[in-house]
């Protein structure tokens, strides 16, 4: 039986593929590259269900009008939880497949039970000022990007894609100023931020949104009785780029899925 399906939820054509059995796990890509986990994605369907979905434009999931944001894809992940009657699933995401992840527990806390966010910010200058500059050319800087990827060994892999018009679009959602600081310091799913040691987010952010998720307030005690709830990781010798590949993730990941489902078993 074939592991590739279409979802019509959302006004949305929604491809995902489905990989293991076993508690439903959303993986939600990078930004371009809907492949952004490599090989960690079959460590992560050991023992789990993994559903990856490819994110509107991205992949063989077609563009529709509409622009690109965070949040209206982030309501597409949560009709796709709805659509195969998972009930709540654990949902992980990298990059702008995080912001996505982020926005569909903000929007809809009754589909998400865990929450894993891979190196994303949850305001705009988290990002360093050369990110957040970059973001703000991207969308001037499409015709000149796109025609690259096409060539390249990913748009050969999806030849379907405007690769032209995909940049135009993250550029046009990238370059808007964002804090949704508010919303998750009222997060309901428990949480796992993870980043790489020399990431596009500055280290002051990621320290400012583990406090905003209850973290980093005490010491937790001799017995660890005092810990928060959520988790924070930060995986030596990788990047921004090189995170979501990295050996180390899937174990981070399966450690704190684990002790989720056991401290609520």
């Amino acid at each position: 039986m074939s592991n590739e399906h279409f979802a019509d939820v959302d006004g949305q054509h929604l491809f995902y593929s489905v990989h293991g059995a076993g508690k439903p796990l959303i993986l939600l890509h990078g930004g371009i590259d809907p492949d952004s986990f490599g090989s960690n994605l079959a460590v992560l369907a050991k023992g789990r269900q993994v559903i990856a979905p490819h994110l509107q434009a991205h992949g063989r999931t077609p563009d529709t009008a509409r622009p690109l944001r965070s949040e209206t894809m982030g309501d597409d992940i949560a009709a796709l939880i709805g659509h195969l009657n998972l009930g709540k699933a654990d949902v992980m995401g990298y990059s702008l497949g995080s912001s996505v992840a982020l926005q569909t527990a903000i929007r809809h806390p009754d589909v998400v039970d865990r929450l894993v966010l891979v190196s994303t910010a949850m305001k705009q200058d988290g990002f360093y000022p050369e990110g957040v500059e970059a973001f703000k050319q991207l969308e001037a800087n499409a015709a000149t990007l796109g025609p690259g990827v096409k060539a390249s060994p990913l748009g050969k892999a999806y030849p379907d894609v405007d690769w032209t018009n995909l940049f135009r679009k993250v550029g046009d959602m990238t370059k808007r100023p964002f804090d949704w600081s508010a919303e998750v310091a009222k997060l309901q799913a428990r949480t796992l931020l993870v980043y790489a040691d020399a990431d596009a987010i500055r280290p002051e952010h990621m320290v400012e949104f583990w406090k905003a998720l209850g973290g980093g307030q005490r010491d937790a005690g001799i017995d660890g009785s005092l810990r928060p709830a959520n988790q924070l990781a930060i995986v030596p010798n990788t990047t921004h780029y090189t995170i979501p590949v990295d050996p180390m993730l899937p174990e981070i990941v399966q450690r704190f899925l684990g002790s989720a489902m056991k401290a609520v078993g």
